[in-house]
Formats: C-alpha cells, sequence, structure tokens
C-alpha cells in the first residue's frame, strides 16, 4: 500500500501542469464520498464546487484511489472526509497528493458507536474499522446536524470572506434536518414495537436504530468486503424465525444474493432497497441526504407494515 501510494504522489506530480477544469471563482473541495459531498454542497451554496472521489451507487469500502484523485486533491483548497475509519485512506491521500491544510473530518465530535452490534459476519477473518468504531453516523440525522456545522466552520476557515454565507446556509440546512428528524421519529413511533425490526445485508444501520427504536439484523460486519460466515448466517436465519422479523432489505452498494438467500431460507418477506454508504445518481430515488432519508423511511414503513 505504501508503494501504491508513492506512485500517486508521483503521479499528481506528473499531473500538476494539467488540473482539472475548475468552475471560475469557486472554492475547490473533494470530499470522499458522496453523501458527504452532498452535505458540503448544501452548505457552501454558489461559493464551492464540490467532487465526491466515490460517486453515487458506489462503495467507499473497497476504494482504490487513482491518479487523477490525487490530482484533484492536490488541487483543492479544502478535503473533507468522514472520519471514523470509514476512509482513513483520504488523509494518506491527501498527503501524498502534496495537499497543505488539515483534513476535515466532518463526524468530528459526534457519540460514536461500536461496531460490536449483532452480525453474521466473523470479525476475526475481515477488515474492521478503526478501533472497532462503527462509521455509518450520518444515518442519525441528529449527528448529520454535527456534520453540517462541523463543514461550516471547515468552509469558513478555508474561505473567511463567505463565512458569513456558509454560516447562514448550515443554519437553514439544520432547521430543514431538524424537521426532517421530527418526521422519521413520529413516523416509526407509530409502529408497534414487534414491527421495529429487519434484517439487512450489511450493518450500516445501527445509529438510525439508536436513535429511531429500530432494531436492525444484518448479514455482513459494517465493512461490505467482509465474507459472512456460514455458521454465523445459520445462526441469523434461527434468529429471524425465532423473533418472527417481518422483512429483509437490500442496499445499493452490496450483493443482493445475500439477503435473497437469507430471504428465502427464513421465510422473511423483501421489503425493499435501502440506501446506507452511497446516494443514487441524479435520477434516482435518493440523489441527496434528505431524499436518500426520505426513501428508507417509506421503503422501511412499506417493507415493515405490509401484510
Amino acid at each position: 500500500m505504501r508503494k501504491f501510494f508513492s506512485f500517486i504522489a508521483l503521479s499528481a506530480m506528473l499531473l500538476a501542469g494539467t488540473p482539472h477544469a475548475a468552475q471560475a471563482g469557486k472554492m475547490e473541495v473533494v470530499a470522499s464520498f458522496s453523501i458527504l459531498a452532498d452535505l458540503v454542497a448544501e452548505v457552501g451554496g454558489e461559493h464551492v464546487s464540490v467532487h465526491a472521489l466515490v460517486g453515487p451507487d458506489e462503495d467507499a469500502h473497497g476504494f482504490q484511489p487513482r491518479p487523477s484523485d490525487a490530482r484533484r486533491i492536490g488541487a483543492a483548497t479544502l478535503v473533507v472526509a468522514n472520519g471514523l475509519g470509514f476512509d482513513s485512506w483520504m488523509e494518506r491521500l491527501a498527503r501524498s497528493a502534496g495537499h497543505q491544510r488539515p483534513v476535515l473530518v466532518a463526524s468530528r465530535g459526534i457519540h460514536e458507536l461500536r461496531n460490536d452490534h449483532g452480525s453474521a459476519h466473523d470479525h476475526d477473518h475481515g477488515h474492521k474499522h478503526a478501533h472497532g468504531v462503527d462509521p455509518h453516523a450520518w444515518q442519525d440525522v441528529a449527528n448529520t446536524i454535527v456534520y453540517v456545522r462541523n463543514i461550516a466552520e471547515g468552509l469558513s476557515a478555508a474561505d473567511p470572506d463567505a463565512a458569513a454565507s456558509y454560516r447562514a446556509n448550515a443554519e437553514r440546512y439544520v432547521a430543514e434536518l431538524q424537521a426532517l428528524d421530527a418526521e422519521i421519529r413520529s413516523a416509526l413511533a407509530a409502529l408497534p414495537a414487534e414491527r421495529r425490526k429487519l434484517i439487512t445485508s450489511h450493518d450500516a444501520f445501527a445509529y438510525f436504530g439508536r436513535a429511531y427504536d429500530v432494531r436492525f439484523l444484518a448479514a455482513q460486519g459494517v465493512a461490505t468486503e467482509a465474507e459472512p460466515s456460514a455458521k454465523g448466517i445459520a445462526r441469523l436465519i434461527r434468529q429471524i424465525r425465532a423473533e418472527k422479523v417481518p422483512a429483509a432489505f437490500l442496499e445499493n452498494v452490496t450483493d443482493q444474493r445475500l439477503v435473497e438467500r437469507i430471504r428465502s431460507e427464513s421465510g422473511a418477506r423483501l421489503g425493499g432497497t435501502l440506501y446506507s454508504d452511497a446516494l443514487s445518481a441524479a435520477d434516482g430515488p435518493a440523489p441527496s441526504y434528505v431524499a436518500m432519508m426520505r426513501h428508507n423511511l417509506a421503503t422501511l414503513l412499506g417493507g415493515l407494515t405490509a401484510d
């Protein structure tokens, strides 16, 4: 991996004379993945041009940087990462590309969860996130509000002339997120407790579960490249049957065959597709963070209330 990042650094230097086209007058910002890029765009507004290294419907867990990514980062004023071990490659890539400012970690200050919640994954053989921390903090809207305020602070420090605009955009967006949070709480609270449990293909929804009192069982651990063990899957299927879990849900960034197998062997209904680690394309059902959360809520309600 060290040799790979050395190659990235060399490529960035060779390509330094041919930077990608920038939008005139806008601050260049690079975010690690699509959800984070959307938050930056909401706060930055007309003052920023934002690029996500891991785009819509792509999986950040298995991301491999390209020389063009180093070139983008080298030309950017600000680089934004999720942190919590989700995109630990971002800081290494920024250093290799010669980026001069510290990487802004959007999750700074959130109440993190450990990734020891139940799944069928054998953690002795798969990928682990930093210090056993679950990195999917954006699945709780209250955490996303923390992200937004951290982003506003980082943009303001990098571009003081537009600081008032960043703060105003952040407060407008925070109000929208607070309304979204209340909407999700109200809708899920109306479900009977025995209906608020489900199976997903990977363990990305623990923050959502903690915030909104929904129980998620998962076939994989927090990293989608980690293979669940046959023993773990069998144990999960027994649990689904015993607890009468009503529905199983696919995710846009994971192998759908895994959930389909669990659904067929457990008898759980297939409830639809959830967006966990990436937005959809612009013409899809989840092109923004707010749209993603509303889509997931509608999909959950549909899957958990069907007879």
